[in-house]
């Protein structure tokens, strides 16, 4: 956090963790036994995703997982298990002694899939061109703003290999925000330079998913070779990609990666089980049905650890209105939604022990924290972490002492009369979120609120809230970053990602008296202070500070975080599953090897 990243993920938080490694769906049989003889003279491995891809162009994605997880590379990465920066795309960097200067040399003889040369200009391109471009709603620029006023790094071009990037003042994220994916001038400039009847950038609808995948140029690993909607998308070798391992052999191993693209996690699971999927991302309750057809089913059930990210629910705290000048929200329901004691009662009616146990299986933690437990920034209840321990009691006090009041029949009503009714959405693919949602639903009617649980596909979910801001309550997850400024695109009130409160946006019909709250303002206000800081001790204190404002004013009311775990063929090797990278079994994509 958005959605969900960012991720992308590397660099923001991106939304929604819909369920990574998934499946194989059956067109008709004879298309299918087609299908697999075609590809059985070359490596391959099957995984999936629970919902078809938003788009093919990584600027406009705010959404994880995402095709850019095997299609593209940015200067440097991230070490999956340890979160240190590796290089990528580029072999170094060198930060000046004033903390002000940061020089990147990319490799030698780089290039992009169609095979023509990515050089410094690509760099120069996608940052000056895309990313820092206002005219292009693009999570990657939050995190890279920089003071008060926002001032965005300035790039200068040393060498057809070396490019400086310069800021107004020292910024401690700077070098883990210049992770964004590289993306071709050569392809895409002209969709810059040229607008549409709107005066919109032509890039704002370049490489939407009604593109040939094979015209998507990349510098990563894979290229995409087709996509069938609802169905699957193949992915290639990229012949040019760049890494090779310590023998001089080219990667990635592996020639094909077979991308299912399935409409539930229950289906995601009789796939694997049935021998059509290769890797997928489990359950507790799946952990416990599939530990015992380990060897059996010959796979390997991975533990990473607590998974990085959050699972929260949260309130539409807009309180703006439409050009027409209608409402972002009900007025009555944005009443109490924007009411703290409201969302606190809430905290306390949430059985989350319970959550834990039944509907996590007791592997997990009770979550209380925007950072995730890896990181070295979270701050724990022992250091003095407010928390909300289940107590429908004090929810009910809370409540009638924010002047609500109960009816003859047991049900909440405002201070107006009014009855105390929203609809709670999630994405329906996600049995887990389900489950989750069922028991929120019947610990808040037990404090008298009438919860209407709507579930719905997850693309409409995203759009609700890129665009129509119409929603209510919904549960969700957040991917996790190591450094908090990962998060500035959804915890920034002008953060792109800033759901809960989420203000006009490049390229969207404007909004009338959009506010941003005092503790808002605050966020915004210790984000510029913890990027400024380099002493580590002050950083922690800084980002402490903000999770103690989050906890306080519940825009999230945090759940549980459950266990990272994945079950995975071991026909794959090299397999360095991680919880702490959203990516899990796919980090080290390039240096999978199928045995076969």
């Amino acid at each position: 956090m958005a959605l969900f990243s960012i991720t992308g993920f590397r660099h923001s938080w991106l939304i929604l963790m819909a369920s990574l490694l998934l499946i194989l769906p059956l067109a008709g049989c004879g298309d299918l036994d087609r299908f697999r003889v075609a590809n059985a003279q070359v490596s391959q491995f099957t995984t999936s995703t629970l919902s078809d891809p938003k788009t093919f162009n990584y600027a406009l994605a705010n959404e994880f997982p995402n095709i850019f997880i095997f299609t593209h590379a940015g200067m440097i990465g991230e070490n999956g298990q340890t979160g240190e920066l590796i290089p990528e795309l580029a072999e170094s960097w060198q930060i000046s002694e004033d903390k002000t200067r940061i020089t990147f040399t990319l490799r030698p003889d780089l290039k992009w899939s169609d095979g023509e040369p990515l050089t410094a200009d690509d760099v120069i391109f996608s940052f000056q061109d895309i990313y820092l471009n206002e005219k292009i709603p693009t999570t990657t620029r939050d995190g890279l703003r920089i003071g008060e006023k926002g001032t965005l790094p300035t790039l200068r071009k040393l060498s057809d290999r070396q490019v400086e990037f310069t800021t107004a003042e020292p910024f401690a994220p700077i070098v883990r925000q210049l992770s964004a994916p590289i993306l071709p001038a050569h392809i895409l400039r002209e969709s810059i330079e040229k607008v549409d009847e709107k005066g919109n950038p032509l890039f704002l609808s370049t490489w939407g998913t009604d593109t040939d995948p094979r015209q998507v140029v990349v510098a990563g690993p894979y290229t995409m070779e087709s996509y069938i909607p609802s169905q699957r998308i193949i992915y290639k070798r990229n012949p040019h990609y760049w890494q090779k391992d310590t023998e001089g052999n080219a990667q990635p191993y592996v020639e094909r990666i077979v991308w299912q693209l399935i409409d539930s996690t229950d289906n995601q699971l009789v796939k694997f089980r049935s021998g059509e999927l290769d890797m997928v991302g489990l359950t507790p309750q799946e952990f416990s049905l599939l530990k015992r057809e380990e060897k059996r089913g010959n796979f390997t059930i991975y533990d990473g650890g607590p998974r990085s990210g959050t699972n929260f629910i949260s309130f539409n705290l807009n309180q703006a209105k439409t050009a027409g000048g209608k409402p972002v929200v009900d007025p009555v329901k944005s009443r109490w939604f924007t009411n703290k004691a409201f969302r606190q009662a809430v905290a306390y009616a949430i059985d989350r022990p319970t959550m834990l146990n039944n509907v996590f299986r007791g592997i997990g933690d009770l979550q209380h924290s925007p950072v995730s437990v890896q990181s070295p920034y979270y701050y724990s209840p022992e250091e003095g972490l407010k928390t909300y321990d289940y107590d429908p009691k004090k929810a009910k006090d809370l409540l009638l002492g924010a002047g609500f009041q109960y009816g003859a029949n047991g049900l909440l009503q405002d201070d107006q009369g009014n009855p105390v009714r929203f609809t709670l959405i999630t994405n329906a693919e996600n049995k887990l979120r389900m489950e989750m949602c069922a028991q929120i639903k019947q610990n808040l009617e037990a404090i008298g609120m009438q919860v209407d649980l709507t579930p719905i596909n997850f693309n409409a979910l995203i759009e609700k809230l890129d665009n129509t801001r119409d929603w209510d309550c919904l549960l969700l997850g957040f991917t996790g970053g190591v450094d908090p400024h990962s998060g500035s695109n959804l915890w920034t009130s002008k953060g792109s990602s800033h759901f809960f409160n989420q203000g006009p946006l490049p390229g969207q019909p404007p909004l009338k008296d959009w506010v941003v709250y005092d503790w808002e303002k605050e966020i915004d206000r210790l984000f510029i202070q913890g990027a400024r800081e380099f002493d580590e001790m002050k950083r922690k204190a800084i980002y402490a500070r903000y999770q103690e404002i989050v906890q306080e004013e519940l825009p999230q009311i945090f759940l549980v975080t459950p266990k990272a775990l994945s079950a995975v063929r071991n026909r794959i090797s090299n397999v360095k599953f991680t919880g702490l990278d959203p990516r899990g079994s796919l980090w080290n994509l390039p240096e999978l090897k199928v045995m076969d």
